[in-house]
């Protein structure tokens, strides 16, 4: 088994990549579908319902990312990582040949079962692989692939829906995941950990005892997913509908705030590294996205749309940078024996939250508009603000 030292720098990048394009599936995988919400309610379906099936990837992704992260301590992350993807292509290419949306509806949940593979493991590639010092940028750069792959489903997935239907829509993520398969099975190697019967005994220590640190960050990323779920679920339509963009042009716009978003990701694992703190980072994000969804609600209510379209852009930017930023200090602080359970737990919460804001904020929307969806999801980002941790020594 090679060490951290004696990997090859082109090989360690290689595994960054194909952590990238794994998770990309995935993400096309879980919130791509959103991007159905169109071509399921222009065909009878109430917007609730329309939004509770999207959610469906979503809530077979919760149901089990913590059981994939004990998976990935047993038998290493290269078989999740090649097992999981595999899952996805099967659910998703069986999904596209049904007709009864109960049926589409339990594909979407085992194809979400599938795609939880990827967040725990390719995390741990990206812990176990690089330095400390550089693990900031790596993370980041890795947590583009959530941004990334709500970007290619907003660009593909309603062009596709409109020319060819809803099958060969879904038929776009199932595709990714196959080839993400057969790349992790000749590209990943699994990182060296300590033997139990050698390490540092405080290294498998539970760390969620007697210390609230864990469980702070995994509310705060909870509260912060509010906004960003709100913003990637319903910027699309809200575009269309309210502003009267074309679907195409409202998906070009979504993709490219996503593309941006990606790039956030990256400037704020580089700053964390530089300032050697996450938690400093992340509370400003979490303050940036109080005051741009704010403005977003006042101005979309205003119907000032010459503002509102900048101040989305800003915060698809804003919502989606402090993820890495929590995902980086729960791996460091979890160590390598609980790493697994702490990035299944950090995510667990986060898709939960994910997974309620289609179905919830649909109803909300239908009742009140956008605006208000947008001033709510401002609301519960300012809880998160005083639960960042201080510090972490």
């Amino acid at each position: 088994m090679a060490t951290l030292t004696q990997l090859h720098e082109a090989r360690r990048w290689s595994m960054l990549g194909l952590g990238v394009f794994a998770q990309a599936s995935s993400a096309v995988f879980i919130h791509g579908v959103a991007f159905l919400l169109p071509a399921l309610t222009d065909r009878g379906l109430p917007l609730a319902t329309a939004g509770l099936l999207v959610a469906m990837p979503t809530v077979g992704l919760v149901c089990t990312l913590i059981a994939w992260g004990y998976l990935v301590d047993r038998i290493g992350e290269r078989k999740v990582l090649v097992g999981g993807p595999l899952l996805m292509l099967v659910a998703g290419c069986a999904a596209a040949v049904t007709t009864d949306d109960i049926a589409l509806g339990a594909l979407l949940f085992l194809g979400g079962i599938g795609a939880a593979s990827t967040n725990g493991a390719s995390g741990r590639v990206i812990v176990g692989w690089f330095p400390p010092h550089r693990r900031g940028l790596a993370m980041g750069i890795r947590q583009t692939a959530q941004p990334l792959g709500v970007g290619i489903g907003a660009l593909a997935i309603p062009a596709v829906a409109t020319a060819y239907g809803v099958p060969a829509a879904i038929l776009v993520p199932a595709i990714m995941a196959g080839v993400a398969a057969v790349g992790c099975r000749l590209g990943i190697v699994d990182p060296p950990r300590p033997e139990a019967s050698t390490a540092d005994p405080a290294l498998r220590v539970n760390p969620y005892r007697e210390d609230a640190t864990l469980w702070r960050i995994h509310l705060v990323s909870v509260l912060l997913v509010v906004p960003q779920g709100t913003v990637w679920t319903f910027a699309l339509l809200w575009l269309h509908r309210d502003i009267g963009w074309s679907l195409a042009a409202a998906g070009v716009l979504v993709t490219a705030t996503q593309l941006l978003g990606a790039l956030g990701r990256i400037g704020a694992g580089a700053w964390s590294d530089r300032v050697g703190s996450r938690m400093g980072p992340l509370r400003t994000v979490a303050i940036a996205a109080v005051l741009s969804m704010t403005a977003l609600g006042i101005t979309a209510w205003a119907h000032w749309w010459w503002a509102a379209i900048p101040l989305l852009i800003a915060a698809s930017v804003i919502t989606v940078s402090d993820n890495g930023l929590a995902f980086t200090a729960v791996a460091e602080i979890a160590g390598p024996y609980w790493s697994g359970r702490g990035l299944g737990i950090q995510n667990t919460g986060q898709n939960l939250a994910m997974a309620a804001v289609p179905p919830a904020l649909g109803g909300l929307i239908t009742a009140s508009g956008f605006p208000i969806a947008f001033l709510l999801a401002a609301i519960v980002a300012a809880a998160a603000v005083p639960l960042v941790p201080r510090e972490i020594n």
